[in-house]
């Protein structure tokens, strides 16, 4: 730790995470949430890939779909909650510089997938609702699976460079992240050289790729909502935006601590650091916990399917 501190290196081999500066005393208490949090995640998600995958009548691209969220949430909670609890119970704050660098992909490039497979369940939507007699036949299993490859392959590509540039600079002055993971602006900030590159690539990935899936969702429910609008009676209006509204609360989870956490990390620089830091935090941890919570209630196939399985294991 001692040798980690000094001013005399060029390129560390470790990086030093401080969890959240400030309410080091309260970190245990922190991590009973956040350890309850990510359990709830991890039994949720692997609820709804078991279901799906057990339940061939859910076999229809809504719940492929669905399954690509669950595993992008299992991998984006996994990613940094484990590092996190080591941190908070057994002050083990190390992490070696390439695991740094590999959690910072994996953050980046999952969350960049989770926006992507938003834009597919919303492409979804819009032909379920909008041309419904042309669905089966526009979203082929191939279609399907062209469009889960598009989003991961999307994810490697743009965020590769953030980790490669960031593994380039010289880290001469510290090497310790007031942060409990490795996020992307929190290492790229202790460099002692011009970090220019790394920062506008990230904001023009951030703005390019998330705004234009923003735009394209919003499309997307614009179209919905005239659909539903224009049906003859309330009843039908009602259960047909019933449909589109565990998708609607699953995108405001996600996309509003997402853009929050970014700009206030280049921008908010009066704002508190542990409030930041908690809300990193609760961007990576809480959709994972609440998706699988918001399609399984919301969802009438999956709620079923389980209230099946339960009762028919008691029996």
């Amino acid at each position: 730790m001692s040798d980690s501190n000094r001013t005399d290196f060029i390129n560390p081999s470790i990086f030093i995470l401080l969890g959240i500066p400030g309410l080091e005393a309260a970190h245990v208490w922190i991590s009973i949430p956040f350890c309850t949090i990510y359990a709830i995640a991890i039994l949720g998600n692997v609820t709804i890939l078991f279901v799906v995958k057990t339940d061939p009548s859910l076999h229809e691209p809504m719940y492929y779909f669905l399954c690509m969220l669950a595993i992008t949430d299992l991998v984006l909670s996994t990613s940094t909650l484990p590092k996190m609890l080591s941190i908070f119970w057994f002050s083990s704050r190390e992490i070696d510089f390439s695991a740094c660098l590999t959690q910072m992909f994996f953050i980046d490039c999952y969350s960049m997938m989770e926006s992507g497979i938003f834009v597919a369940m919303a492409l979804d939507r819009y032909v379920a609702i909008c041309v419904p007699l042309r669905h089966s036949s526009i979203l082929t299993n191939t279609v399907v699976s062209k469009i889960g490859l598009a989003m991961m392959l999307r994810g490697n590509i743009l965020i590769m460079p953030c980790p490669f540039l960031a593994s380039q600079w010289s880290y001469c002055r510290t090497n310790i992240i007031p942060h409990t993971y490795c996020e992307h602006m929190a290492v790229v900030e202790l460099a002692c050289t011009d970090i220019t590159i790394s920062n506008y690539y990230g904001l023009s990935v951030l703005l390019c790729v998330h705004g234009l899936d923003v735009i394209f969702i919003a499309i997307s429910y614009t179209q919905i909502l005239r659909a539903i609008f224009s049906l003859p009676t309330k009843d039908a209006r009602l259960k047909t935006f019933g449909t589109c509204s565990s998708h609607l609360c699953a995108i405001l989870t996600f996309y509003v601590p997402m853009i929050f956490t970014s700009l206030i990390h280049r921008f908010g620089h009066r704002v508190a650091l542990p409030f930041h830091i908690l809300i990193a935090n609760i961007y990576l941890l809480v959709p994972p916990m609440l998706n699988p919570i918001i399609y399984g209630v919301r969802t009438n196939q999956i709620r079923n399917r389980i209230l099946w399985l339960f009762t028919h294991k008691r029996t």
